[in-house]
């Protein structure tokens, strides 16, 4: 598995795969090509289905220029390689095409094609959460602690700066009122749930005020901003919501916080290696659920579950997400996308409860759901995976369900 920091990108929404991916495709195929007259490019499958919902257009003609730059939909072509597809054409002033470039954008805001090889980047000589578990029996060792061992001297800097840029993400949403941009006109809610929340007895602050943390960072992420993959845009408000309130609310440090995070980031490079955290591969599961994984996993760890518990925590938050289709409305992440986000936090919460009350032994390994979990992906209909052709999304059309 390669190093958790490509797990944990900081970027702007409101889509790893649509908007960071993009803009990173974007700005690569810019350096190359320097003396461009104009470019066209041309965007297929279920990037080019639901690209302008996530503002993949925007991020694009950002880097490239909008006055110098076609984008081209083409949402009936897949390419073979993956759902995302891009093809990028630079052209000069006579209008000859001097080069392209055809690239995929796979997921957590990463972009590949064909000759991509990421072996070099593999730094954990294990490939799944078994094997890790392990090795860590054997030595004594948690999770965090084996995100130590193999990773570079500068992990906890860099996770220092990921915590800090998820918490500003709270923060900043919980501040913000108005419209969504986009044709649903959705209102963020997540200032006045976190007003309301106050107001509860002590039993439901809690819960309710994880509710407000996780819409603040979804609906930050929908309005295009800054926000940390967790492990991809959509799902990014989980970690941060289940983090910054055991953070303020519990009290566990911050240094133990950026522990659980490196634990989170294991159990997310894991499905990540062994399955998919993209939607239009796997559909929702790889976002949400990944994201509800990896956040009960860190829970788990802070309340002082054995690595058996922290396992079956991160087991069960994937397990219950099995077959969740990703099918948003208009193809904006919104609906349902940033409810999700807040009940999946509180998943997280609940997986961990109940690991905690185990004594950490199951049935189904965690590395076993991550195979359902993938082969469920393969057997989707490919309208229940981030086309917005499909599902609720079609419920909401004129002519819909």
């Amino acid at each position: 598995m390669e190093s958790i920091k490509k797990i944990y990108r900081i970027g702007y929404g409101p889509s790893s795969s649509h908007t960071i991916g993009p803009r990173t495709a974007a700005e690569e195929f810019l350096t190359r090509t320097p003396d461009t007259h104009h470019y066209i490019v041309t965007l297929y499958g279920s990037l080019a289905a639901t690209g302008k919902g996530h503002l993949t257009d925007k991020a694009i003609l950002d880097v490239l220029g909008s006055g110098r730059t076609d984008i081209v939909w083409r949402a009936d072509i897949t390419l073979p390689f993956h759902p995302n597809g891009m093809k990028f054409e630079a052209f000069n002033a006579d209008g000859k095409l001097t080069k392209d470039w055809i690239i995929y954008s796979v997921g957590g805001g990463k972009i590949a094609d064909e000759n991509t090889k990421f072996e070099e980047e593999h730094i954990y000589p294990h490939k799944n959460i078994s094997e890790i578990l392990k090795y860590i029996d054997e030595r004594g060792f948690t999770f965090w602690e084996y995100v130590q061992e193999f990773e570079d001297a500068d992990i906890w800097d860099y996770l220092r700066l990921i915590l800090d840029t998820m918490r500003q993400s709270v923060e900043d949403g919980l501040q913000e009122e108005g419209v969504l941009p986009g044709e649903l006109h959705l209102r963020r809610k997540a200032m006045s749930y976190y007003t309301k929340a106050r107001s509860y007895k002590a039993s439901l602050t809690g819960r309710t005020s994880v509710q407000a943390y996780a819409l603040a960072v979804a609906e930050h992420n929908a309005s295009g901003g800054k926000i940390v993959t967790a492990p991809t845009c959509g799902s990014s408000g989980v970690l941060p919501a289940v983090l910054y309130h055991l953070n303020k609310e519990h009290n566990f440090t911050d240094k133990q916080i950026i522990w659980a995070l490196a634990t989170a980031g294991l159990f997310g490079n894991s499905i990540k290696t062994n399955a998919s955290i993209s939607g239009a591969e796997v559909g929702c599961q790889g976002e949400v659920g990944s994201a509800c994984s990896m956040a009960a996993a860190a829970a788990n760890q802070l309340f002082g579950g054995t690595p058996q518990q922290i396992e079956y925590a991160a087991e069960m938050a994937l397990e219950h997400h099995l077959g969740l289709t990703c099918d948003p409305i208009c193809g904006l992440v919104q609906v349902p996308c940033i409810e999700r986000n807040a009940f999946a936090a509180l998943r997280a919460l609940d997986a961990n409860l109940y690991a905690m009350m185990s004594d950490g032994k199951h049935m189904i390994s965690f590395d076993k759901v991550v195979k359902t979990m993938n082969l469920t992906g393969k057997d989707m209909p490919s309208l229940y995976k981030e086309t917005a052709e499909g599902g609720l999304a079609i419920a909401y059309s004129p002519n819909g369900l």
